[in-house]
């Protein structure tokens, strides 16, 4: 038997903000877990709001709303990298620098009060063959149009079943650029830019394998 949605599309379309003025921008992003068996038959489907984002997502997302630099005048850097992210304000290179980024999903087996300074899980599922552990084997990032998808393919090798009860949106940051010495340098900073745990368990039976994706969606 496969487990129904636990909230309908209704509430998915009402999410975040539910008395949207007309013309007033929007976020709206929900969770989704599929577990299947060893046979590939889906055996529980789970959908959620995603309503915990952290301190962080809305640092990370400043880059691309208000960019890095604190005015046109100055080379140092926005306060939401240096004081929320804990960045170099400056940054200093012989030849080129620039920023890369990339999100990844995380699932855990603990809970956990929510707070906007969260930068971790409360028991992340380690990626592996061992007692209590998942292997991660796919991670897939698709934008398409305003929408962002995040999706994590996990494999329960183990003999015991493990319940995932909590998941996570992790951005990565890295500064590239050429040390005074001429050679190739960087920086590299990790955080947790949401964190929800789930309403019912996602329960992985020994030989199961699950898709956890993550659903962000912008409009205005």
């Amino acid at each position: 038997m496969v487990a129904p949605n636990i909230v309908t599309d209704d509430d998915i379309i009402n999410l975040i903000i539910n008395d949207d003025l007309p013309g007033e921008p929007t976020f709206k992003a929900y969770i989704e877990a599929n577990v299947y068996d060893k046979e590939g038959h889906l055996i529980q489907h789970h959908k959620q709001p995603m309503r915990s984002l952290t301190q962080y997502f809305l640092a990370f997302i400043s880059v691309a709303l208000i960019g890095t630099y604190s005015s046109s005048s100055s080379n140092t850097a926005q306060s939401f990298l240096t004081n929320v992210l804990g960045m170099p304000s400056t940054q200093t290179s012989n030849g080129s620098a620039d920023i890369g980024f990339s999100w990844s999903i995380q699932v855990g087996s603990g809970t956990q009060a929510f707070s906007p300074s969260l930068n971790g899980l409360a028991a992340p599922i380690s990626n592996g063959t061992g007692a209590g552990q998942l292997s991660y084997n796919s991670m897939i990032i698709n934008p398409s149009g305003a929408t962002i998808s995040v999706s994590l393919t996990v494999s329960n090798t183990t003999s015991s079943t493990i319940k995932v009860t909590e998941i996570g949106l992790i951005g990565s940051i890295i500064l590239e650029y050429e040390n005074s010495s001429g050679s190739y340098a960087s920086n590299s900073y990790t955080f947790l830019l949401s964190y929800d745990t789930f309403s019912a368990p996602i329960v992985m039976l020994p030989n199961s394998t699950a898709t956890f994706q993550i659903v962000l969606m912008f409009s205005g």
